[in-house]
């Protein structure tokens, strides 16, 4: 499988990235072992988790995604030939879900040394490859949220997050660090901070882009390509809907949206018809929606590399193998020609 270079690290990291978030829910650890062992067998050398997962976020499974990658590690023994990625939680609302991580996770700098060893205990590796903060500390634009509304209450300031995560690096246990669900404005400051106090370097940030949310293109794009702080893009399929097969309000059994009444991001009505045009353009091309949409994403310039999950090794399969597909031309255009009729449907 292509790899791409991680940022300007000396990385290089699959083009498609196996995303673990279902471990220890949706999935055994028998079941996230056989994904493991086929996904690093057909050339994914890239695996993303966080010290929250699985979700959705419970105490009972807090860590359980870590754990189970962290045995399988120990079994395989090849941490050596792996780029391994995790995230620190940061604060959230009070109903968010995520109040048991350390009585109400926090952006500091002991939070942040405690969730990272905490998080190489569970993997049990001495070092992670990318450490990413998983969002903003400051009250901001991310999980779908439109209309930017100015908070005087910022938090921790991102001067000391990256102090503690240049303290990770410096001791050995994170080499690289990352962003995820970050605006252009948190990017940008980040990368200031990096540039003019001999701070880490962010290598990547991780946001949601998709057919039916291609914000990621207004502002963040440019500032990926130019600044070589490229895109790990989640939730290419918008949580599976790009398969199609939630249409004409079909829940299949064990599927997410069947087992979990939260995720609603990708349900709504013109999430509903941009899929359905979506699905139907793939069958007229003779192919899978899922593959067609996770191709559309892998080929972007701007993507460093495409976060894939499974439930079943079907679906993993069909997903691993989208890397080998190439959009033409004619195609693209007739993606545009949707995206342009119903635009970002699912922000």
């Amino acid at each position: 499988m292509e790899t791409r270079k991680l940022g300007k690290t000396d990385l290089q990291v699959s083009k498609i990235c196996l995303g673990t978030m279902t471990f220890g829910e949706q999935n055994t650890e028998a079941e996230a072992f056989e994904q493991l062992d086929y996904a690093t067998a057909n050339g994914v050398n890239f695996i993303d988790c966080a010290e929250m997962y699985p979700v959705p976020p419970k105490p009972e499974t807090y860590g359980r995604t870590e754990e189970f990658i962290g045995n399988w590690l120990a079994k395989r023994g090849n941490r050596a030939e792996l780029v391994l990625a995790s995230k620190v939680t940061g604060r959230s609302a009070a109903n968010s879900g995520v109040g048991h991580i350390r009585g109400g996770p926090r952006l500091d700098r002991a939070q942040i040394l405690k969730a990272c060893d905490d998080s190489l205990a569970r993997l049990k590796t001495d070092y992670i490859d990318l450490y990413q903060v998983h969002w903003p500390e400051r009250q901001s634009n991310f999980f779908g949220k439109l209309g930017y509304q100015h908070g005087e209450d910022d938090g921790i300031a991102i001067s000391e997050t990256l102090d503690a995560l240049q303290e990770l690096v410096t001791a050995g246990k994170v080499r690289h660090i990352g962003l995820s669900n970050e605006t252009p404005w948190g990017m940008h400051r980040y990368l200031r901070l990096a540039a003019h106090g001999s701070k880490p370097r962010v290598a990547s940030i991780q946001n949601p882009y998709s057919l039916l949310n291609r914000t990621f293109e207004v502002g963040l794009a440019e500032m990926a390509i130019r600044e070589e702080c490229g895109l790990l893009a989640y939730s290419p399929l918008a949580f599976g809907t790009l398969s199609g097969k939630y249409l004409d309000g079909a829940r299949p059994a064990g599927a997410r949206l069947t087992l979990f009444e939260r995720f609603q991001r990708y349900t709504g009505e013109r999430a509903v018809d941009a899929t359905a045009e979506y699905v139907k353009l793939a069958r007229e091309y003779s192919q899978d929606p899922a593959q067609m949409a996770l191709a559309f994403v892998t080929q972007q310039p701007f993507v460093t590399s495409n976060i894939i999950g499974a439930t079943t090794m079907d679906q993993l399969k069909r997903n691993i193998a989208s890397a080998e597909i190439t959009l033409s031309d004619d195609q693209l255009a007739a993606i545009n020609e949707i995206h342009a009729r119903n635009p970002n449907p699912a922000p």
